[in-house]
């Protein structure tokens, strides 16, 4: 199974919950890339996940398997020779576009598992990722707001949430469908930009079960629970946002214990990794 995920620094916290949970719930051998860099804004400076990091990340899973690998990409030299000017200031980090240049990595195997850093894997997935995608670009679940309020398709729901992604990449790489959304992010700021540019352009979408991206709260058939920005309507209207690193707004704010053993492991280890 290959994984990616793509952050800076702040995302090492994230990548190795998820990774632990992978751990648990699989046993087919891991192939994990991280997509990162260093990068300066007129606002802020961003790191690298550290090398430091990757190596510890590496040591860990291959205590499950010997085969199992964690590298590190650098995928600065290609980010900014087509730096998405339109959204370098938005919300949300660059580092939110970088999945879209997996294309021009040419490591990067032709069937890939995109995470963002705030999904935990409750169950094997093995079913989801081992579908055949071979007439699609990509396979995900629709985004739990978004749904409702970006379709294309007046008749159908049919926009994507970009945190759970099963990309087709020799089709990708075809096709042109990030070197496309990377055109778009540099010259339209959009909400999202993305996650946005994806389902815009994308011509080949499969749309994959809820249980695929949990977005809203944990269930009975939940696979990957992503943990982000939610409403709540008690006891006033108002966003939640409790990230999995977050253990005790994990536990206080949503009630959850389901992954305790994962987030005890994570407080253990993390000390070391940094």
């Amino acid at each position: 199974m290959n994984l990616l995920y793509c952050g800076d620094e702040k995302a090492e916290d994230g990548i190795l919950i998820s990774i632990l949970s992978f751990l648990k719930h699989g046993k087919e051998q891991l192939n994990i890339y991280i997509m990162t860099m260093d990068l300066e804004t007129e606002r802020q400076s961003y790191r690298a996940v550290s090398d430091a990091a990757v190596r510890f990340l590496d040591q860990r899973v291959k205590r499950e398997n010997p085969e199992n690998t964690v590298a590190k990409i650098d995928a600065g030299t290609a980010f900014r020779a087509a730096l998405p000017e339109a959204n370098m200031e938005t919300r949300f980090t660059p580092y939110c576009m970088l999945r879209l240049f997996a294309d021009e990595i040419p490591e990067l195997p032709d069937k890939l598992l995109y995470l963002d850093a705030d999904v935990v894997c409750r169950r094997d997935c093995g079913e989801f990722y081992h579908q055949d995608i071979r007439d699609c670009e990509l396979a995900g679940a629709l985004d739990y707001y978004g749904k409702w309020f970006f379709r294309r398709n007046l008749l159908c729901m049919d926009y994507m949430n970009s945190g759970v992604l099963l990309l087709n990449m020799e089709r990708i790489r075809k096709d042109g469908l990030f070197r496309e959304c990377r055109r778009l992010c540099r010259e339209k700021k959009m909400f999202m930009p993305d996650q946005t540019a994806i389902n815009k352009l994308a011509v080949s979408k499969r749309i994959q079960p809820r249980k695929y991206n949990e977005q809203r709260r944990l269930r009975e058939d939940t696979v990957l629970q992503h943990f982000t920005t939610s409403f709540r309507f008690f006891p006033w209207l108002h966003t939640l946002t409790v990230k999995p690193w977050q253990v005790e707004a994990v536990h206080e704010k949503l009630g959850l214990h389901e992954y305790d053993d994962i987030l005890e492991e994570y407080q253990v280890l993390i000390p070391g990794m940094k």
